[in-house]
């Protein structure tokens, strides 16, 4: 199959900053979910919402799918479970027993399970010295942002499980990204209808079979579903998979190192919490990564301005 080469340019850089602002609080607000809503239930909302909300502009736009004659659906299903459904649901029971720092630090990890995928998959994105060292630096500023008290055990119930969890929800992001690089043409819109639609289809009855019909969150809970399954499932997923489909899934995974960063920002405005010292060292640990791994990219926007 022709894959085409990523193209990173301007436009993909504002993608990747508006998904960490958004991904960066996401973790707040399931965390609050989680006090109304089981676990499951909490992932089908996210995917149902987000389902209803991607239908509508789906059918709005035409209602396409597969653009051309060549068609995938079981590459296409694989890749919605793997991009939605299975994830969701391990970072939503992963949450109930693990500080919400660790699943910001498995997110990064997202990187370095793309990078052996990546180079043996996709043209153009090749392992280079330069490029794993910038992105092992970029993980060093993540680790260094959250602090090595977060990553200590707490001896909880279940523990070992929930960090297993949220490593295995990376790995899902990992693989649904490279996998999505090599579908056939597709339209953006549908993609993203297909990876929450067919999600849905899969969460609901695992929730139902697990947990029995959902019960009442309350306004407060319902708000708080919708903004889940609304902004940073449905808005955010497709632009996930518009700067996968056009820069690649290396470069959307620079997205995981600017989580974490986000996060604590939005306590410290948000919930008036003290910026840990630590953060200075992760801004500027996650900047030079960046720098270092994208340095080719960066040379050739800037020449083109």
């Amino acid at each position: 199959m022709n894959v085409q080469p990523p193209e990173i340019t301007a436009r993909s850089w504002a993608m990747i900053a508006t998904l960490g602002v958004v991904w960066g609080g996401t973790f707040m607000v399931q965390s609050l979910a989680l006090q109304t809503t089981a676990p499951f239930w909490v992932a089908a909302a996210r995917v149902s919402f987000a389902a209803l909300l991607t239908f509508l502009v789906w059918r709005l736009r035409g209602g396409r799918m597969f653009t051309t004659t060549q068609t995938d659906w079981p590459r296409l299903t694989l890749v919605a479970l793997l991009s939605s459904a299975i994830p969701f649901m391990c970072l939503s029971w992963g949450q109930q027993f693990v500080p919400s720092a660790f699943a910001g630090v498995s997110m990064a990890s997202v990187t370095l399970f793309i990078l052996p995928l990546a180079h043996l998959f996709l043209p153009g994105e090749r392992m280079t010295l330069r490029r794993t060292a910038g992105f092992l630096l970029g993980f060093a500023g993540v680790a260094a942002l959250i602090g090595p008290e977060a990553l200590s055990a707490t001896g909880a119930a279940n523990e070992s499980w929930g960090r297993a969890a949220c490593l295995g929800a990376a790995c899902c992001y990992a693989v649904s990204s490279v996998m999505m690089r090599r579908l056939p043409p597709i339209d953006p819109i549908g993609l993203t209808f297909a990876t929450v639609g067919i999600g849905a289809l899969f969460v609901i009855p695992v929730a139902a079979i697990t947990h029995g019909a959902p019960a009442n969150p309350g306004p407060q809970g319902l708000l708080l579903l919708a903004l889940l399954g609304l902004v940073p499932t449905a808005g955010a997923n497709l632009l996930r998979i518009l700067v996968i489909r056009s820069a690649g899934p290396v470069f959307m995974s620079l997205t995981n190192y600017l989580v974490p960063l986000c996060s604590i920002l939005f306590g410290w405005l948000i919930l008036s919490e003290q910026l840990p010292a630590s953060l200075f060292l992760g801004m500027a640990l996650i900047l030079a990564g960046v720098l270092l791994s994208q340095l080719g990219a960066l040379t050739r926007l800037f020449r083109r301005q």
